[in-house]
């Protein structure tokens, strides 16, 4: 496994090529643009990124998202800003959950209404909107966001936006309502 970062911070991704060759052996490349990963083989089983690089270049990133760490504080993204022990901790998790995902385990699906809530969600709107949008009730738009935070694990609605943004659901366009 080989790992590309793209990150404009010099320090972090030293940083971070440092603890992925100590604690997992994983060999690392460090890029500074995508026109740098893109002219390169397209071989890097995970990308790292910042949040800002991957709603920039989210052309690039979207198709790759199942293979791509985005660096923030929000749910399910890699939080640098811990222990070294709790990032370790969590690069691990996010390594053996990459490695599950290949070998046929994977994220559990969401019905077509369960999408298309998120996507509301993700684009800011307010469950009674939601409800009033897709002609349903208000109780029905809440069973449907427990429902995807079970299948998903993610509770916030940032963490909710970054997931459909990082799986297609929404595009960084439909985010500027």
């Amino acid at each position: 496994m080989n790992v590309t970062l793209v990150i404009d911070d010099v320090a972090r991704a030293l940083g971070l090529k440092y603890i992925f060759n100590e604690y997992f052996d994983i060999q690392v490349v460090c890029m500074a643009d995508v026109a740098s990963v893109e002219s390169a083989d397209d071989a890097a089983a995970l990308y790292v990124t910042t949040a800002d690089k991957f709603c920039r270049y989210s052309d690039f990133f979207i198709p790759r998202r199942g293979r791509t760490m985005v660096i923030g504080d929000g749910d399910d993204m890699l939080d640098l800003r811990q222990t070294e022990t709790g990032l370790v901790e969590q690069l691990r998790g996010r390594i053996e959950s990459h490695r599950r995902k290949s070998h046929g385990g994977g994220v559990p699906e969401l019905s077509q209404r369960e999408v298309d809530v998120l996507r509301l969600v993700a684009m800011g709107y307010i469950n009674k909107e939601i409800a009033d949008m897709l002609d349903i009730s208000f109780n029905t738009v809440l069973s449907h966001r427990k429902n995807i935070t079970a299948k998903l694990g993610i509770r916030s609605v940032s963490g909710l936006g970054v997931y459909a943004l990082m799986n297609g659901i929404v595009a960084e366009s439909d985010l500027n309502r």
